[in-house]
């Protein structure tokens, strides 16, 4: 069959859509809004193979409304124009709006997701992005503050095992076939949690089988993918994958690989910008207070690629890269904000200490705002003990240092400031 088995197993509704029961099982927040049969402008992120065209598909479907549907790669201003025009003419009174799919909306340039903002603000189309890469970094502010944002999440290991399945019993070729999975951990880790991929090896799988009784086997599967490693990557889904021994070379101090890996992200096409925004956060999160100059060099990058474009940006990038492998490593102000969220979330709205509150009116200071607060440039060194933290959580614990050159000169002003409070045990 020319068609594709993942385009042949495509849901066409919510009852055979696997995974996202976050958004879309019984109770969660689309699902309501799709059962009601109205929908607002929203925006999917999440990794490639999760679902998002299928669900914006059967969205549309279930509200039985007209759906246009522009790729960011091909379409243009005019496209885009074209298709507001046509969904004018063909709505009737007290339809709902039609639905415009846009795929990949990340790639859409500022000018093009402006030819949007107008339709969507009146609701002469209903906008559903779908998008790999944070929304906040390349959709537009009055964009994204008209839509909503909805997060998918890669595949979890019984959503596979269960596609795979509806696979081989369910697909019109495959259910002909004689398909026994004896194994299956080589391509579920393949797969990423990435249903399309998954499919795609299975596909590739069968197909390479010359035996009457297919069994599919760990060993089986990686002689296939060794054979052929980018079958199953039609649609470079191997980005993901090489982005993350990308990071994880930068973050073991391998600049040699480092510089490997972004050379196969060069060589495929990759976006300078997307390779950049992953340096500036490897400096922070892999790097962070060890070498804060790595944050500095890492968004200087950035910039020069803004500024002198490609081929020459590969350089600044390449100088970027080999910094941050080289450079001494430490995640603690990383863990520590991870570390602040999870308190917060466990502990609610602490109260701020009267002391530490701001005091405009004469009422707030009747009432003892500000009152007591020690202002430490009044005090040697610039510096006092006092409270900074709720009543409730005093004496919680929050950044760790990690003992590089750098962080240990802070570690140690934080001993001598507050004593053993800051003495690692």
């Amino acid at each position: 069959m020319s068609e594709p088995l993942a385009e042949r197993l495509r849901p066409r509704s919510l009852d055979d859509y696997i995974g996202q029961k976050h958004l879309v099982g019984e109770g969660a927040v689309l699902r309501k809004m799709i059962d009601a049969g109205r929908i607002s402008s929203f925006i999917l992120w999440g990794p490639p193979g999760v679902g998002k065209t299928t669900l914006a598909q059967i969205i549309a479907h279930k509200l039985e409304t007209p759906f246009f549907t522009l790729s960011a790669v091909t379409s243009g201003v005019k496209d885009v124009r074209d298709v507001i025009e046509r969904a004018q003419k063909g709505r009737f009174f007290n339809e709902a709006s039609p639905i415009l799919f846009i795929d990949e909306i990340h790639r859409f340039s500022k000018s093009q997701q402006d030819s949007l903002l107008g339709a969507v603000e009146k609701g002469v189309v209903t906008l559903i992005g779908a998008t790999t890469e944070n929304p906040s970094f390349e959709v537009i502010r009055p964009l994204l503050s008209r839509c909503q944002l909805y997060v998918l999440k890669s595949l979890e290991k019984d959503d596979l095992l269960e596609l795979l399945n509806r696979a081989i019993t369910q697909d019109v070729y495959l259910k002909e076939k004689k398909i026994e999975l004896k194994e299956t951990s080589a391509i579920l880790r393949y797969s990423g949690g990435d249903a399309r991929k998954l499919l795609n090896i299975l596909e590739l799988t069968v197909e390479a089988s010359q035996d009457e009784r297919i069994v599919i086997t760990d060993e089986f599967v990686e002689k296939c993918l060794q054979q052929n490693p980018l079958a199953y990557d039609k649609d470079g889904e191997m980005h993901y994958d090489i982005i993350s021994a990308f990071i994880k070379s930068i973050r073991g101090s391998d600049p040699d690989a480092a510089l490997y890996w972004m050379a196969r992200m060069i060589e495929g096409g990759e976006d300078p910008q997307f390779i950049a925004r992953r340096l500036v956060i490897s400096a922070a999160e892999d790097i962070g207070l060890a070498n804060p100059n790595a944050l500095l060099l890492a968004n200087a990058a950035f910039d020069a690629v803004m500024k002198i474009g490609w081929p020459e940006g590969r350089i600044p990038l390449a100088e970027c890269a080999v910094y941050l492998a080289t450079s001494p490593k430490s995640n603690s102000a990383y863990l520590g904000i991870d570390s602040a969220i999870g308190l917060v979330k466990n502990t609610g709205n602490q109260p701020v200490p009267l002391h530490l509150r701001n005091a405009p009116t004469s009422l707030m200071k009747e009432l003892g705002y500000s009152d007591g607060y020690r202002y430490p440039h009044d005090f040697p060194g610039h510096f006092t003990t006092q409270q900074y933290m709720p009543d409730a959580l005093q004496g919680e614990r929050l950044w760790h240092a990690q003992h590089s050159p750098s962080e240990q000169k802070l570690y140690e002003r934080m001993v001598s400031y507050w004593g053993k409070r800051f003495e690692e045990k």
